[in-house]
């Protein structure tokens, strides 16, 4: 019998990576056909010879050409990158100069020169059809873009990861023996609160590193299959949890960790071990928001990453809200802890399917 769930347990696991491996394979991604995109960087002599070819023949009047400087413009380097991406370009064999027209990508003076005209009137031919019934306008409207969706769902992996309901548990627990819900109320929301602030920016502080660093599109690729290996991770958690590696808080940490979350007796204590255990939860929770930085480093400009960050911690500290209330409403902190040792598994399989969904919407550069 054991033998045959056994059998059941890896037969899933090769069913889910064979699906994921089809939709990476078979998904087909919507483009931006509405411009000519020329791509070129400040003193790159190659590319002084195409800017040359394209003035002599006037090409910049002659079609709705867009162009971008990417050494030096970090907003165009990101379109740069996006761009080639979707059309299957590996990350390797991307530079300038480099042109797009429609689905097709041209890299390199000579390509661009010898071919630039014949692609650009076969373009215009296929495309005015489209653009004089205001096709083009309705196909941009339905643009894949699952950025948004990624930050949520990263978020919410990382929400229902075990180790932070179990340190809010302790600490409800800590607080309430001294006989006040009210108390024990403030304590939660200030926890949640500090949560957020050091997760906050913490993460704004990696996204400005890897930014300033220029993150590479080798790291991207890293962080896609980093979500593939921690979405693998946890359901081997789900399937045989308790062996090998555990995607939770180190065994050693925990009498540790204990001892600080019961150590904090008011709302402000409660607020100061959120800092420190927002460091000893990072080997737990960290992995979904790594993944997710080093997405929005490479994909996002900076105002709308820092709403994005907003968004993801938000999501990250709503259960530890939703339990500091349920608590504070007469939820016994015992009764809670056996709904989280139940639902245990469970959680490990929903973060592990959307850690997978992750990494296989990062590697097709749906993002």
């Amino acid at each position: 019998m054991k033998n045959k769930i056994l059998l059941l347990k890896q037969l899933f696991i090769v069913f889910f990576i064979t699906i994921c491996s089809f939709t990476v394979a078979s998904a087909a991604i919507a483009k931006d056909f509405s411009k000519i995109y020329l791509f070129y960087g400040t003193g790159c002599s190659h590319c002084a010879q195409v800017e040359d070819f394209f003035e002599e023949q006037d090409l910049l009047n002659r079609y709705p050409v867009e162009k971008s400087e990417i050494y030096f413009n970090r907003d165009n380097a990101i379109v740069f990158s996006k761009l080639l991406s979707e059309r299957g370009v590996p990350i390797e064999a991307q530079g300038v100069p480099a042109v797009v027209i429609g689905n097709k990508v041209l890299i390199g003076d000579k390509p661009i020169i010898d071919n630039f005209i014949s692609e650009a009137d076969k373009w215009l031919q296929e495309t005015s059809g489209q653009l004089e019934n205001g096709k083009e306008g309705k196909s941009q409207d339905h643009k894949l873009d699952l950025t948004l969706i990624t930050v949520v769902g990263a978020s919410i992996a990382d929400a229902i990861n075990p180790c932070a309901f179990a340190v809010l548990i302790i600490l409800m627990t800590a607080i309430l023996a001294t006989g006040d819900g009210k108390k024990a109320l403030k304590a939660g929301l200030a926890f949640a609160s500090s949560i957020f602030i050091s997760y906050f920016f913490m993460g704004l502080g990696l996204y400005k590193a890897l930014e300033i660093g220029g993150i590479s599109g080798l790291f991207y690729t890293i962080v896609g299959w980093l979500a593939l290996i921690l979405g693998l991770l946890n359901l081997k958690d789900y399937f045989w949890y308790g062996k090998g590696f555990l995607m939770e808080v180190p065994m050693m940490w925990r009498p540790k960790l204990k001892s600080i979350i019961k150590s904090a007796t008011s709302p402000l204590g409660a607020f100061g071990v959120g800092f420190l255990v927002s460091l000893i939860l990072l080997p737990c929770t960290s992995g979904p928001y790594i993944v997710i930085l080093g997405m929005l480093a490479e994909r996002t400009l900076q105002t709308k990453a820092i709403l994005y960050l907003i968004l993801y911690n938000l999501i990250f500290i709503f259960p530890m809200i939703l339990i500091s209330l349920a608590v504070y409403k007469g939820l016994n902190p015992a009764k809670a802890e056996e709904i989280r040792q139940k639902r245990l598994k469970t959680l490990h399989l929903i973060a592990g399917i959307l850690m997978l969904a992750m990494g296989v919407i990062i590697l097709n550069g749906w993002v």
